[in-house]
Parts: structure tokens; C-alpha cells; sequence
């Protein structure tokens, strides 16, 4: 099968953009990681071209299998190490995976699938999907991992909202939800209470719990308009700034590359998330529209996320920021996400930018 559709400039500039700041970035910032980052991506390109050229609808013949190979896969998670208090990790030969990362495309091709029906319209069909959700996001809230269980749910959401589901279904289910906050907010880890409670007042424990937002905004601050210069960022090279490689990279970058700099990241996200949109709507069969809408569903609350807490108009959570940060599950499960969206591109010849 021809890999020709591969080169949507609308997709693979923002990715070619994306990688490149990620690259310089953490060659700056922490330079020993640099190789192993390089490698990701390299690895993350091969699964492009893969997905790419692989009919996306011969993955809803086998969703029951990649269901039980992904659930498998997170329960597997807890014979792995636990690092500050999470057990997110599989190491594997010189590598450490993060299973909660790699398996967003597969569950996202597994609900697109059962989401897509259009006779999914009874109380019983809507509750067969929930049933089915409900032990994959308990197994990523139990390492805790918050940041994807806000993706996973956020994929769910969005399929619920276009798909032939009633509305008061929906209604209820939110309803429910709702009720249950209190309780959902008691069972959170401590650390994770803290950083809710910090987000309003970060000032409260600036040595604490909201020394991390505090540190960002810092970082960002410094940036000013062209940034400080890349390998002149104070924050990040000082070790100041925590987690300046990976959850809070976007600072990192801002610091040294200024405003310019994160607002051409910000503006290759927009013409991403815009094509991808515009794949959906345009996607002539029904479950490659779902797809689509799960993958921009993935990429913008990630993007959302991660931004507004480096900012600090968002608590604090563990989540990646996609093509950017340090970690090869995450970027290797980016990859195959995009993938597939070439792929739904080709399948159904919608290369049109505005949508339909």
C-alpha cells in the first residue's frame, strides 16, 4: 500500500515543527537525554509510516483481543517500580515504558468501535460500553495516574456526545458524576488533594505544594518576549523547576525561546488539532469519524492540560505534553495515533482543510 498520503503538509509540518523544539529543547536542557530522545522519535516515525499504510478498519475486527491485551497490559503495570508514589512503569531491557501511554490509541480504536454503532440508542447498549470503561480507568487511577484518567475519560466523553446515545442518558450519567465529586476528591492521594487546594492559592505553601506552579510561572515569566536564550534558561538548568524535561518542558522552552517561541508551538497544535478536525468531519465512514474525534480528543486535552497548569490557570497533574516531552511512550503512542488519522484520511480521500 502507498505511503504517499503520509506527507499531509498540514500534518506532518506540525509534527517535523513539534520534534525539532522538543529536540532542541531537551538538548539544552538536559543534553544526556537528548540521544535517547532522537530514538524515540526515530522509533515514533517507523509506527507513522506503519499505521499510516494500514487500513484503520482492520482494527475493528480484533477489538475484542486489543481490549484484553490493553486491560493485561495496565494490570501488568503493578509488578513494575514504583517511583514518588506510583506504580506507572514497565521496565523493559534499557527502556522504561509507561503502559497508561501506549495503550490511548488502542482504547480509543476499541470505544470508537463500539461508540460508532449507530443502534446504540438503548439505556442497555449505553451501559455496556460504561461497564467496559470503568476497569481500565479504575486500573490507571489506582497507580494513580490523574492526568491520563482526565484524557481517557475526556475520549469516552466525546464519543458519547456524537454518538446516537439519547441525551438524557448523558444527562444522567453527568448527573451522577457530579454526586459523586465528594467522594472521588476523598479517595484522591494526599498529594494530589494538595495540589487541587494549592491551584487557588499557590502562595499558601510556595515551598510545598505549590512550589512547582510557582517555579513555572517563573520560568515563563523570565521568557519574555525572545526568551533568554536556549541553554541559558536559569530555572530549568538550576533545577529549579521540577519535572523541566517532561510534564513541565512547555516552561522550559518558554524560558529560553520567550513567547515567540511558545506561541509558534502553540500555532503548530492549532493547524494539528484544525486537520485532524477537519479529517473527521470530512471521513466518509462512520467509525473513522469516531477515530478521528478520539485522537483530536487525546491531543487537545493533553495539550490544554499541560499548558494551563505550566501557566498556572490549571491545577497541577502528571501529563504530557504531546511531540514535546521527554518519553518515549508517549511519543511512540502519538505517532500511532497520527497514524491512523492519515490513514483515515486515505481510506476516505478527505484531504480538504476546512471542515464539511
Amino acid at each position: 500500500m502507498r505511503v504517499l498520503p503520509v506527507a499531509d503538509p498540514f500534518i506532518i509540518v506540525p509534527i517535523v515543527g513539534l520534534s525539532g523544539i522538543s529536540l532542541f529543547t531537551i538538548a539544552s536542557t538536559a543534553p544526556n537525554l537528548f540521544i535517547s530522545q532522537l530514538l524515540f522519535f526515530l522509533i515514533g516515525a517507523v509506527a507513522l509510516v506503519i499505521f499510516s499504510s494500514t487500513d484503520f478498519r482492520v482494527w475493528a475486527r480484533s477489538i475484542g483481543f486489543i481490549y484484553i491485551v490493553c486491560f493485561a497490559v495496565l494490570a501488568i503495570t503493578f509488578l513494575g517500580p514504583t517511583v514518588r508514589g506510583a506504580t506507572r512503569w514497565i521496565d523493559v531491557a534499557f527502556f522504561r515504558i509507561q503502559p497508561s501511554e501506549l495503550v490511548k490509541p488502542f482504547i480509543n480504536i476499541v470505544f470508537a468501535k463500539i461508540l460508532s454503532n449507530p443502534r446504540i440508542s438503548k439505556f442497555s447498549s449505553f451501559v455496556v460500553p460504561i461497564l467496559l470503561f470503568i476497569p481500565i480507568i479504575g486500573l490507571i487511577f489506582k497507580q494513580p495516574d490523574l492526568g491520563n484518567v482526565l484524557v481517557f475519560l475526556t475520549i469516552f466523553i466525546s464519543f458519547t456526545l456524537i454518538s446516537t446515545i439519547p441525551i438524557l442518558y448523558i444527562f444522567m450519567a453527568g448527573l451522577t458524576t457530579t454526586v459523586l465529586l465528594p467522594f472521588i476528591f476523598k479517595i484522591l492521594k494526599p498529594y494530589q488533594r494538595d495540589r487541587i487546594i494549592s491551584f487557588l492559592n499557590p502562595q499558601a505553601d510556595p515551598i510545598g505544594a505549590g512550589y512547582n506552579a510557582l517555579q513555572s510561572m517563573i520560568a515563563i515569566g523570565s521568557g519574555q518576549l525572545l526568551g533568554l536564550g536556549l541553554g541559558r534558561g536559569t530555572q530549568s538548568r538550576l533545577l529549579f523547576l521540577p519535572e523541566y524535561h517532561t510534564d513541565f518542558i512547555f516552561a522550559s522552552l518558554v524560558e529560553e525561546l520567550g513567547f515567540l517561541g511558545g506561541s509558534v508551538v502553540i500555532l503548530f497544535y492549532i493547524i494539528l488539532l484544525a486537520r485532524i478536525l477537519s479529517i473527521a468531519f470530512g471521513s466518509s465512514d462512520r467509525y473513522g469519524k469516531f477515530l478521528a474525534i478520539g485522537v483530536f480528543s487525546q491531543f487537545f486535552i493533553q495539550v490544554f492540560i499541560n499548558i494551563g497548569m505550566n501557566l498556572g490557570i490549571l491545577p497541577i497533574t502528571g501529563i504530557t505534553l504531546p511531540l514535546v516531552s521527554y518519553g518515549g511512550s508517549s511519543i511512540l503512542s502519538s505517532f500511532i495515533a497520527l497514524g491512523i488519522i492519515i490513514s483515515i484520511a486515505k481510506v476516505n480521500r478527505a484531504y480538504p482543510l476546512v471542515i464539511r
